[in-house]
């Protein structure tokens, strides 16, 4: 970081200065002083594109220089509201007026004189909304924006000077006379006093020399960083995460403090006062030091003038006015931006308001396209020619470090972890080197010999977590290059009085700067000591040329010099010494690639170009220099980029010419090729050769440019030339070389004009414009070339695709009617009726079916997939799909169409598999699926026998039944068809044992054991007893108790079923209700003879026994209505089942539970087949028993 001074006003009347206040928006600089002075200026900077008048190389003008009057004393506070534009000043006498803008001009909106004491500070809160106002006997006001009073204390014995609002708003700091800071919440109740670490032992009475809170505006350095600094008028200063910190950084600047600031984005804390020099006591300077928010000093900034009364910073952060005197000095700011530059990409990172991450961007200066990347804990960027590295800190392990070597793409190509906190690091083509105040890693990521390509990226990823090469060197060693020991990162914990500051390296060498002046130069790859050098400044940043013979050196006061590494110095006969250069107030300095001579430095807004120790004529500028090869510069205004960093313009990356690439410029457009050639033959670079063929080519001067190419050593030229010679048309030879030279418009234009759109065509082909290809068949007249043409237009869908803009890539498929491509636009979009359309459209056996297929498959479109198969004949892959997408009804019937006899193993392993994991419920929705019925109706048995020993609700197991007994009417109906079709197959010819084959190879119909058979005849019988046995209990409890007794007679037939327990209990209570004590007595007859009763139970049971039976004897008191059998004409009970005659049994209405000897009265359901009294069936609307609807 480099400060110095830009730029001085003069206030009129030698008018002293108390305050002063920069808008960080709108750029308005209000100060005020003494006699009522108070101004708003502007400084105006002209918007253009021209890359040498932007950023801080600009010219700024005063724009605006208003007077503002309305204060009659010494205008000690002015404050800024950012977010309603509105300016606060208050004067000596306690006056305060609120300005507003109106046309242009300023003008009073509000004025307030509380005419008791003096205003000794104000400050408006995060969002403007707020001000707290504190006058010097103790008052405190706080204000809307409207004017308007929220509150006001008085706080008694506390004379304030100060006053800050917390980011939050939650929080009110005061600052007292005495140097006390208290902390108040914002409704004015008082909270606690702040504890000042920085004045431990510090005797006598302090001031308070200001108090910042960074607002958080703009977002963090990094999580919980330091924003709250406290400075005193002796020099110390704390900087604090919040009020509570009880560990802050502690600072002691070692002069006297007047002010504090913060800039916009509190990442630079600046200091400012004064230091009295011991010869001449009333000689006094101004000082501003900059540190960061973790206190370390970045730059220290000497100012003429004394009594420095206030400074306020820019809203972009790279200038500083500074009220001293009767004057407004500028300062502008050069910072430290972590950058860099390489393979034609600028790569930056900048934080996010709303953020914990760094935004890091890839931006290719060439093609302008952008690859951001969120990085954690970023802490350091370099580059080189290939790559970049980038150092971030671990949070999941505590002094963990990575290291990332990345390409242009923002891509990993490798890493390593280290155990040292990195303060520096540099990368050459070979070696990556990360150092930290005592040690340095140099990581060899690559050979020397090796050049960038496909082998070498192979050679760097196979190299990839092999750490033998890496070494660790501590500041202190003396190595030799032939140790081989492991790296041993506890050596970082090694303390050194003298630690490192800088380090640079190239490829042959490796280059350290120590705190005392120290040069340490180390080979490489050997890492041995070579030399000690020493120089009399403190090196902040190095760089070697490219044939490591000399070393820049810019100090920590941004002064320049140059270091010899291999000429011998006369003093003392040694190696190496300075040269005699030296430039100040430098701030960035770049060595040519191809010129160990060559150098470009950046001092103040200009840029140098030196040849060996001789400048050239200064150009303007504020870049950062990012390369520097072929006699070309090429600069990017960073501090133009961090204004806007995620959308940066090509106009922010600038190429500057040297003098020698001018001249020759000049030369070749006013005098000649020949005075060309003289000047260059005397000032050799291959740049000015290259130069030179250009301009013999235009001019169709072949011997000259042959001339040319040969000094530069330009074969593709050298053979340009032959070809030229060759072509029999001075119009395409001058289209050949605009070819030669990218300038493709111009080449195509000159074979329109000699009618020659073939060719034309032909350049763009080659090129890859396809686009360009298409307007130029379509307008050639001639129909143009079809197969060209289908040919440009799946081209073009190709570059829609490559960039995932499928629609539009679509359309250009369609046209060029490539089906492959269609198919994967039509997946991307998700448009799967465009694929099914497709697919019906191939032929049979196309080869891109199986594709579709695939495609289908992942989205669960089995029917379309399938369908592709069979297109294909590929049946087992049809039934294949059918399993893996649970389609087995599908699978089967396709086994069955084209007789594949391994689907029933395949179903039978697939269930296996799900019952072995208990899931038994997907198991029957298998078989349902696959058609296999009594499986699915045999599992749903086992769950509701299973819910029958649980107890469960018997609605929810009667629920179970009924399913069961529904896919067992499936598998009857399924049976039926089958042998519907057998006979169709007998009817034409078939042979029963082909017959039998199909039948028996699709599904188990094995119907031998007895447990099946019985499912299949019996299916509804579960259905049946929870169905009567909820309606004898419903018909009970709603005082039906005869019909209650006539359905609970049903139930002794289902004791397998329900449990005997509940049938019998239930019988008996019907049977006591109604009077039937016969059919009681039986009851519990059967309950007392239960094995597995406790004897509590049957105690019980005994007990209600007599006491019944004590009373009403064994016999029925009440007599059932008779009804007459149809088939044997005898009479019996309404509560009995069948006949005790004939024992034909009776059907039993479903609805009532009452017998139903006459078939001419009754309904049956079209599924169950159960019957129900045809009268008492029209209240309902489906069957009783399984619910199907009633016809």
């Amino acid at each position: 970081m480099l400060v110095y001074l830009s730029k001085k006003i003069a206030i009129p009347n030698d008018s002293r200065l108390y305050s002063i206040a920069w808008h960080g928006g709108k750029g308005w600089i209000a100060c005020g002083g003494e006699e009522g002075l108070l101004k708003v200026l502007k400084l105006e900077v002209p918007q253009t594109r021209e890359a040498k008048l932007k950023g801080l190389a600009a010219p700024s003008n005063l724009s605006m220089n208003q007077a503002l009057e309305g204060h009659g004393g010494e205008v000690r506070v002015v404050k800024w509201n950012e977010q309603h534009n509105k300016l606060t000043s208050s004067d000596q006498h306690g006056l305060i007026v609120v300005w507003f803008l109106f046309k242009g001009l300023w003008y009073e909106e509000m004025i307030n004189n509380r005419n008791r004491s003096i205003v000794k500070d104000m400050c408006w809160n995060k969002d403007g909304q707020k001000i707290c106002i504190v006058y010097e006997d103790g008052a405190v006001i706080v204000g809307s924006v409207d004017g308007s009073r929220i509150w006001g204390k008085d706080l008694k014995g506390m004379s304030l000077t100060h006053v800050q609002w917390s980011p939050d708003g939650k929080v009110i700091l005061f600052g007292t006379s005495k140097g006390d800071i208290s902390v108040f919440d914002s409704h004015g109740t008082y909270n606690s006093k702040l504890t000042l670490h920085c004045l431990y032992n510090v005797t006598g009475v302090v001031k308070i020399a200001g108090i910042e809170w960074y607002n958080g505006l703009h977002g963090y350095l990094e999580p919980n960083c330091p924003c709250l600094a406290v400075a005193f008028d002796n020099g110390r200063t704390q900087i604090m995460r919040h009020e509570l910190d009880e560990d802050p950084i502690k600072l002691d600047t070692g002069m006297v403090v007047k002010c504090i600031r913060w800039n916009q984005k509190g990442s630079i804390l600046a200091l400012a006062g004064f230091l009295r020099q011991e010869a001449t006591q009333d000689k006094e300077f101004s000082l501003v030091q900059f540190y960061n928010p973790f206190g370390e000093h970045l730059h220290t900034l000497r100012v003429p003038g004394k009594n420095v009364s206030s400074m306020a910073w820019e809203g972009g952060g790279l200038r500083i006015a500074l009220a001293i005197g009767s004057f407004i000095y500028f300062a502008n700011i050069r910072h430290d931006y972590t950058w860099g530059y390489f393979s034609n990409t600028l790569v930056y990172a900048f934080n996010k308001p709303d953020k914990v991450e760094h935004c890091v961007v890839f931006w290719n200066t060439r093609t302008y396209e952008k690859h951001p990347k969120s990085v954690k804990g970023l802490m350091l960027i370099a580059s080189c020619k290939d790559f970049c590295v980038l150092v971030t800190r671990s949070d999941d392990i505590p002094g963990q470090y990575a290291v990332l070597l990345c390409n242009s793409l923002g891509t990993p190509m490798d890493t390593r972890y280290i155990e040292l906190e990195p303060s520096y690091v540099t990368i050459s083509h070979t070696h990556i080197l990360v150092g930290s105040k005592t040690v340095c890693y140099i990581w060899h990521y690559r050979s020397a010999s090796s050049k960038m390509g496909v082998s070498e990226l192979t050679h760097i990823l196979s190299r990839k977590g092999k750490e033998s090469q890496d070494r660790l060197i501590h500041v202190d060693d003396l190595p030799t290059g032939r140790e081989e020991e492991p790296v041993d990162f506890s050596k970082a914990n090694h303390v050194t009085l003298d630690p490192i500051c800088c380090l640079c390296s190239s490829d042959k060498l490796m280059v350290v700067g120590r705190a005392s002046g120290m040069l340490l130069c180390y080979s490489l790859p050997k890492l041995s000591l070579e030399h000690k050098h020493v120089v009399t400044c403190r090196p902040h940043r190095l760089a070697l040329n490219c044939d490591s013979t000399k070393l820049s050196i810019i100090d920590i006061n941004g002064v320049l010099s140059l270091f010899d590494l291999v000429g011998k110095n006369p003093d003392s006969g040694g190696v190496g010494g300075l040269l005699p250069l030296e430039r100040k107030e430098v701030w960035d300095l770049k060595w040519a690639e191809d010129n160990p001579e060559l150098f470009a430095i950046m001092e103040k807004t200009r840029m140098y170009i030196f040849r060996g120790l001789d400048p050239e004529e200064p150009v303007v500028l504020s870049g950062h220099l990012c390369l520097f090869e072929d006699m070309q510069v090429r600069s990017a205004l960073l501090d133009e980029i961090m204004k806007d960093p995620e959308n940066p313009t090509e106009d922010l990356v600038a190429d500057m010419d040297i003098k020698s690439l001018r001249d020759s410029r000049e030369l070749l457009q006013k005098v000649g090729i020949q005075d060309a050639y003289q000047f260059i033959e005397d000032n050799p670079h291959p740049r000015l050769w290259e130069l030179l063929a250009e301009s013999a080519l235009e001019k169709l001067d072949f011997d000259m440019a042959e001339k040319a190419f040969v000094r530069c050593q330009d074969y593709p030229g050298i053979q340009l030339v032959k070809r030229l010679r060759i072509l029999d048309s001075e119009a395409k030879q001058r289209a050949e070389v605009d070819v030669f030279y990218k300038r493709f418009d111009e080449a195509e234009r000159a074979y329109l004009e000699m009618d020659r759109r073939d060719l034309a065509v032909d350049l763009r082909v080659k090129l890859g414009d396809w686009f360009r290809v298409v307007h130029l068949l379509k307008t050639g007249g001639g129909g143009g070339d079809d197969t060209l043409l289908m040919k440009a237009w799946n081209n073009i869908g190709d570059y829609y695709a490559e960039r995932h803009k499928w629609q539009h890539a679509l359309s250009y498929y369609l046209q060029g009617k490539n089906q492959e491509k269609l198919a994967e636009c039509y997946y991307m979009l998700e448009d799967f009726e465009g694929l099914d359309k497709l697919a019906e459209s191939l032929p049979e056996n196309h080869s891109l079916l199986e594709n579709l297929a695939k495609k289908f498959i992942t989205v669960g479109m089995c029917e379309q997939a399938v369908s592709a198969y069979i297109k294909l004949n590929m049946v087992k892959e049809a039934i294949d799909c059918c399993v893996e997408l649970n389609q087995w009804d599908l699978a089967v019937d396709l086994a069955r169409k084209h007789k594949v006899r391994e689907t029933e193993g395949l179903l039978l392993k697939y269930a296996t598999h799900l019952l072995e994991n208990n899931k038994i419920l997907s198991a029957i929705e298998l078989y349902r699926k696959a058609r296999c019925f009594t499986d699915a109706a045999k599992l749903l048995t086992k769950i509701a026998k299973k819910a029958t020993e649980m107890q469960l609700p018997p609605l929810k197991i009667k629920k179970i039944y009924v399913l069961a007994a529904i896919l067992v009417e499936n598998h009857n109906s399924k049976v039926r068809e089958m042998k519907a079709s057998t006979k169709q197959d007998g009817a034409k010819g078939a042979s029963a044992a082909s017959v039998a084959t199909a039948l028996q190879g699709l599904i188990h119909e094995d119907f031998s054991s007895a447990s099946e058979t019985t499912l299949v005849d019996n299916n509804w019988r579960g259905a049946e007893a929870y169905h009567y046995f909820m309606l004898a209990q419903s018909q009970l409890h709603g005082g039906k108790s005869e019909a209650a007794l006539r359905t609970a007679m049903l139930l002794p037939d289902y004791e397998d079923l329900l449990p005997e327990i509940k049938i019998y209990s239930l019988l008996a209570l019907c049977s006591s209700s109604v009077g039937a004590f016969h059919a009681c007595s039986k009851a519990f007859i059967k309950l007392e003879s239960m094995d597995g009763l406790s004897d509590d139970q049957l105690s019980t049971y005994g007990d209600m026994a007599v006491k019944i039976f004590t009373r009403h004897p064994p016999k029925d008191n009440k007599s059932s209505t008779p009804i007459v059998c149809p088939s044997c004409s005898e009479t019996t009970s309404d509560w009995t089942t069948k006949c005790p005659s004939c024992t034909s049994r009776f059907p039993v209405c479903v609805m009532t539970g009452q017998p139903l000897p006459d078939y001419h009265q009754t309904w049956m359901c079209a599924r169950c087949k159960h019957r129900a009294d045809s009268k008492e069936i029209l209240a309902l609307k489906n069957c009783p028993l399984c619910h199907f609807p009633r016809e």
